[in-house]
Formats: structure tokens, C-alpha cells, sequence
């Protein structure tokens, strides 16, 4: 029987399934721009299903050629929109089990990137342990021709606390050898995956990565967009190397899922990218899905924060200590003044008592309101700092909530570092955070909340579920559900997803919030390669980077933290109102600047004129593309190398002019017509310096046409 095929587009992306009623449905073509000419008649399925029931066909460790998954066969489909998103279903059932998979992919006019989330439906009469359920799955495909493993570079990353966003390129045969799978005329049993743990998303691998080609031309960049678990698989066949993407499994999060008859699960969202411009091409078509995923945002111009945390008050304010700090950052232009941590307990001994969110006394003697006020006289937003989703075990939040509102294991509350966590599928837990929130912007005029996440909650909650990974996936989507709340309540509230710097850095969460902490490093020397990375896995204009002048540094020292700050979105801290009067006037030149940018910043997409940043670099780069020039920080951390070059092909064959955006000196800068700049570093001795500069093309120049994606 001839195959049949599903062609679908959103006038960008092209997409091809085949379908018919001898296989189950799979991805046959996949471009970022040509219409398919001869696509593949054979791959891997496009949903695999682990059950307790029925696993694999064949023995493997790879999520694929599930038994269940080899059975399905194609229903039917339709082909809608929704505003923006073009939008494909296409339906399965396995005649044994009846169970039916409803594949749903979507794709924002104008981007060669396909979200999608799988359903699977229990229509038969008897229970199903789900083990695991792949969101996407499909042979990595340049057009309709499968990609050679061996000419391929996985770029990936993982993160910990104070050291985020580190990014590795490294050949793909390094952890897929090359088998000789011919030769034994099987396909590989092993895989190349990566796996969150527990509840920080990214508290170590990534969700995000890509696969790019030796000549870096085709690219595959792709993301699980998830708060709690999710794995992401490479693994080789005979015929062609595929990709998998997960939310939680049986294997690495304990998770199973009892499906009962007429009952349906829907896996957690994931979006891939492809292009034809490299890893830097498919960054800027997964940098339109996220802006994309946000939806339309508000037209005021985004605001620079002062938080009186890092490497300031830590922790410990008060009345005495803000006020000063208030008028300092007032008068260097910041817009939004944050209230962090220890606002709501009467010492410093708070990480255990937490939970009931109500303003210190002794802290305040005249109350919040008293530094609140002087926010708001100053002409700056009231923020605030909460941790949602914890109450310290010596917190009278404790006793006063219903058993069920809290994560449990076996009946017994799980306690992590002094502290309950709270489960947000209870009504209870909703209520007490949503009475916390309402109190705090009415009583205080609250226009922004840092929230915060600093324990894990092991592998879930067994209470009322059939896992405790099925538990904690119920409270993640508790947690989401409770956020479009509050947001549809107070929509002019700006929101800032933190969990120990970035431990939660995902699209489950910024698509529905504000900005993203990147970090909690406090040695400025070491933040430059998290600030950078960032960019690869959260858009600029959300990408809260710190910048932590202090009156101790000199000149050099302050342009370099105020660097780190400029091409995302600067959070100040530092102890601005003991400064000098020459050196507030470096931080409020550079916030002044950064204003100015900021709207080249909302459309820009990253790029690495020097390659991705390692952590021990001690040259670093970053740019943001916009429309008619480039933005590019560089940093030197110190160093006898004093010379950078960097690759900017867009300028290649023209004339440019550089612009540095603020004062200072450090650096000369030599440009070949090429496309490459070489910087030298001037500092004397070899000392840190930073400066973030501007490329155009000179007046009576012609700008190149941009090239495609």
C-alpha cells in the first residue's frame, strides 16, 4: 500500500507525517523553509507509550519501540489556527489496549519551531499503569534525508547553585559510538539521555540543548517546558538517530500514572527548532517561540530593579538600613525597589519560621508602610520577596493548614532543611498564598514579587496519587494554575521566578512570568559566563543578570558588574548610598543607557561572536542582534592574553562604525572587512575590565540582506 502523508505549514516551518493503516504516524520531513520534495517513508513513531502492562517490543533502555507505540495507527486529523498558532491533531488508537494518543503540534506564524503536547486517552475497560509517555518524538531530519551521527556536535549545558548556564559543544559520538549497528542488523539498545532531579527543573542537566552539523549549517535546538521533572533522549537506529522528549518517567522520577477507563493524561509541553543557520540561526527561531509562548505584553517600558539582597543587606533589612538605600537608587534611576528576603520576621533567624508573610515589627517599628511609602514618594514600585510554596516547620502556618495541603510521603510530611512544603493541589494551600498576594498589594501598593524556591521535594507526594512523581506532577500544574490566578487578578503585578538563583529556569514558568533570576554568584568575576549563556535558554529581555556595584571598587571594577547587567534586564544591588558622588554617576550613566536599549533588547536575538562561554574563559562575549546594528559585551577577567577577536559575519564587506554605550577605556578595537574585530585589552597589569559597545554599518554603506534562518 502507498503511504499516505500529512503535509502541514505555518508558511515557514514545513512539517510531513506519514500515516497510514501499516505503521504508526511519524515524522517524515521537517524543514525550516522548503516545501518537501521526496519525503521518508519510514522512521520512529511519533508517540511512544510505556506501560507496566506492556513495555518495549524490543529490550532497550531508549524511549522508543514501545509495544504500544508500534501498534497505534492513524484515526484521523485536523488542521486549525488560534490567532498566531497554526495548529496540527492528529488522533491514533491501539486496537488491543484502546488507547488512543492525540498528538497536538503548534507553530507561531513566522517560526520554524513546533511546540507539541500528547494525550493519551484510556478508552478501553480496564486500567493502565503509565511508565512513560514521550511528548515528541521523531528521526532528526535535514529535509527528508536522516542526519550521519558523525558529523554532528551536541551543544548542552547543566547548572548548580552559583554556577548556572555552564555549556558544553562536544562531539555526538562521544557518548553515541559509533556500534556498527549494521553489522549485527539491530538497532542500538542504549541512549544518550538527560534528566532533571527532583523539583528544581534545572538544578543540574538542562532542558534545553541542540545537535548541530559540522559545517554548522543544519540545526535542532529544542526545549522541555516543565517546572518539575523531564528528560530528553538522543539514540541511534540503523536508519536514522532520533530524538525523544519527556515530562516525568517511571525510571528517572518515579513516576506512574494509574489511567483509568475514560480517563485522559496530557504530557508537559516541549517546542523544537530547526534551522539552517546553525546553532545561532535555531537559537533565534526558539527565541520567537518564548516570546511567542509570552503573548502579547504590556507596552510600558520595562523597569530597572534595585534589590537590596546581593552582597548587601543578605537578607537582614529594616527601616534604618533601606531608607538610605531607597533615595540611592532613586536617584540612579532604578524604577522598581525590592524589599528581599527577612522582611516578615522579627530576627535573623527566619529560614525555618517562615510562612505567614507578615511584616516584622522590629524590623519596621512604624511599620512597612513607613519604607513602602518612601518607595512610592520616590517614584519607584514597591517589590517584595515571598517564597510560596514553603512554611517553616516552626511557622504557626504549620498547624493552622489541613494535613493534605502539604507534600507527604507514606502519610508523613516531607521536612527539607527546616522546612514543609506546601501542595498546591490543595485548595487550602491556593487560598492561604492567594489571601498573602491580595494582602500585600493592597496594604502596601505591591507592583512586583521576586518568588523564590529554595528546597526540593525528593521525587513528590504519594498523597492521593498513584506515584509520588504522579503527585508531584499534580502539584507543578497546581503551582502554574495558582500563577495564571494571580496574574489574572493583578495583571499590572510583575513577577520574578527565582529559585536559588536559577534552579527553575524553564518555559512552564517564564512563559507565564516576568523575568528570571540567573544566578546567586556573588564574585562578580565569575558571573560573566552565567550572564552570557543565559541567553540560550531564556530571552534577553527576562534574564535578570545582577549588577553589584560597591563604594570599595574602583572605576574599572563597577563598569565591569555594570556590564554583566547591560544586554539583559539589570537587577542593581550594592550599597549605592555609601558611594561617591563620581561613582553613583558611573551606575546612573549605565542604568541610563541600559533604559535606552532596553527596546532593541525586547526584539533581539543572542548571539556568540567568540563562541559559547566556558566557565574558565577569561575572555567572554555576548550580542544581541537587532534591526539595524548589533549589541556586544566582552569581557576580560584578567589575563596575559590580551587580544579577543570576534566573528561578526553579518558586517562582513562593509564599512562599520563602534560605538561604546558609557565611559570608560580598557580596550582598542582593530575591525577586518572580513566580518572579524579584534579587541586588546588596555588595562594596566592584566586587570578585569568590561564594556559593551554597538556595530553599524557606516553611513553610505548598504546593510546586508540578513540570512535566512
Amino acid at each position: 500500500m502507498e503511504p499516505r502523508f500529512i503535509s502541514w505549514s505555518n508558511d515557514t516551518l514545513q512539517l510531513v507525517l506519514r500515516a497510514d493503516s501499516e505503521s504508526p504516524v511519524g515524522v517524515a520531513y521537517l524543514h525550516p523553509a522548503e516545501a518537501p520534495s521526496a519525503p521518508l517513508a519510514s522512521g520512529p513513531a511519533l508517540v511512544e507509550i510505556l506501560t507496566v502492562e506492556e513495555g518495549r517490543a524490543r529490550t532497550s533502555q531508549r524511549y522508543a519501540e514501545s509495544a504500544i507505540g508500534k501498534r497505534l495507527r492513524y484515526i484521523g486529523h485536523t488542521i486549525t489556527t488560534d490567532g498566531d498558532w497554526h495548529i496540527l491533531t492528529v488522533l491514533q488508537r491501539d486496537e488491543e489496549t484502546r488507547l488512543e494518543a492525540e498528538v497536538v503540534l503548534r507553530a507561531a506564524t513566522g517560526t520554524a519551531t513546533v511546540q507539541a503536547v500528547t494525550s493519551v486517552r484510556n478508552s478501553g475497560s480496564k486500567p493502565v499503569a503509565l511508565q512513560a509517555v514521550s511528548t515528541l518524538a521523531l528521526p532528526l531530519l535535514a529535509g527528508h534525508h536522516p542526519v550521519d551521527a558523525a558529523t554532528l556536535q551536541l551543544a548542552s549545558a547543566t547548572s548548580q547553585w552559583l554556577g548556572e548556564n555552564q555549556w558544553t559543544v562536544e562531539d555526538v559520538r562521544r557518548n553515541l559510538p559509533d556500534l556498527n549497528l549494521g553489522l549485527h542488523e539491530q538497532d542500538q539498545r542504549g541512549h544518550l539521555l538527560r534528566a532533571s532531579t527532583s523539583s528544581w527543573s534545572t538544578g543540574g542537566p538542562l532542558p534545553t540543548a541542540a545537535v548541530v552539523d559540522a559545517d554548522d549549517q543544519w540545526c535542532w535546538m529544542w526545549q522541555v517546558e516543565h517546572n518539575g521533572g523531564w528528560a530528553w533522549e538522543l539514540s541511534e537506529t540503523r536508519d536514522a538517530l532520533g530524538l525523544a522528549l519527556l515530562g516525568p518517567t517511571d525510571d528517572q522520577h518515579n513516576w506512574l500514572h494509574a489511567l483509568q477507563p475514560g480517563e485522559e493524561f496530557s504530557t508537559v509541553p516541549a517546542a523544537l527548532a530547526i534551522s539552517r543557520a546553525g546553532l545561532q540561526g535555531a537559537l533565534a527561531q526558539m527565541t520567537a517561540h518564548r516570546r511567542a509562548l509570552r503573548g502579547p505584553i504590556f507596552s510600558r517600558q520595562p523597569p530597572v530593579i534595585y534589590n537590596d539582597f546581593m552582597n548587601t543587606l543578605m537578607g537582614d533589612p529594616s527601616t534604618e538600613r533601606l531608607l538610605p538605600l531607597v533615595t540611592a537608587a532613586a536617584d540612579a534611576g532604578a524604577d522598581i525597589f525590592c524589599i528581599d528576603a527577612g522582611w516578615y520576621d522579627d530576627t535573623t533567624d527566619w529560614w525555618d519560621a517562615v510562612g505567614e508573610w507578615q511584616p516584622s515589627t522590629a524590623r519596621f517599628p512604624n511599620g512597612l508602610s513607613e519604607v513602602t511609602d518612601a518607595i512610592s514618594s520616590s517614584g519607584m514600585g514597591v517589590g517584595l520577596w515571598l517564597e510560596p510554596e514553603v512554611v517553616g516547620v516552626r511557622s504557626p502556618v504549620a498547624a493552622s493548614l489541613p494535613e493534605e495541603a502539604f507534600l507527604q510521603r507514606r502519610d508523613v510530611r516531607i521536612v527539607e532543611h527546616g522546612r514543609y512544603h506546601l501542595d498546591f493541589r490543595h485548595p487550602a494551600a491556593r487560598a492561604h498564598l492567594d489571601e498573602t498576594v491580595d494582602r500585600l498589594v493592597a496594604d502596601f501598593n505591591t507592583v512586583y514579587f521576586k518568588l523564590d524556591y529554595n528546597i526540593t521535594a525528593g521525587t513528590g507526594t504519594d498523597l492521593g496519587a498513584s506515584s509520588s512523581g504522579a503527585g508531584l506532577l499534580g502539584h507543578n500544574r497546581g503551582y502554574l494554575d495558582w500563577l495564571d490566578g494571580v496574574k489574572a487578578r493583578h495583571p499590572q503585578v510583575i513577577i520574578e521566578n527565582c529559585a536559588s538563583g536559577a534552579m527553575r529556569q524553564d518555559y512552564a514558568l517564564l512563559a507565564r512570568l516576568d523575568l528570571q533570576s540567573t544566578s546567586d554568584q556573588q564574585d562578580p568575576l565569575l558571573y560573566p559566563p552565567i550572564a552570557a549563556n543565559a541567553f540560550l535558554s531564556v530571552l534577553p529581555e527576562q534574564a535578570a543578570n545582577w549588577s553589584y556595584p560597591q563604594p570599595e571598587m574602583d572605576d574599572e571594577e563597577i563598569r565591569f558588574t555594570l556590564a554583566t547587567g547591560m544586554l539583559g534586564r539589570m537587577c542593581l544591588s550594592g550599597f549605592l548610598d555609601r558611594m561617591t558622588t563620581g561613582q553613583l554617576a558611573l551606575v546612573r550613566e549605565a542604568v541610563s543607557v541600559h533604559k535606552e536599549i532596553l527596546p532593541e533588547i525586547q526584539a533581539s536575538t543572542a548571539f556568540y561572536p567568540s563562541g559559547i562561554p566556558l566557565w574558565k574563559d577569561q575572555w567572554l562575549s555576548v550580542g544581541l542582534r537587532a534591526s539595524e546594528r548589533d549589541l556586544i559585551t566582552v569581557w576580560h577577567r584578567g589575563h596575559t592574553q590580551n587580544e579577543l577577536t570576534l566573528h561578526l559575519p553579518r558586517w562582513a564587506g562593509q564599512e562599520v562604525t563602534f560605538n561604546r554605550l558609557g565611559s570608560g577605556k580598557g580596550f582598542k578595537t582593530k575591525w577586518d572587512p572580513s566580518g572579524y574585530l579584534f579587541l586588546t585589552a588596555t588595562t594596566p597589569n592584566g586587570r578585569p575590565s568590561a564594556v559593551t559597545f554597538t556595530v553599524e554599518a557606516a553611513l553610505g554603506t548598504t546593510e546586508r540582506v540578513k540570512p535566512n534562518s
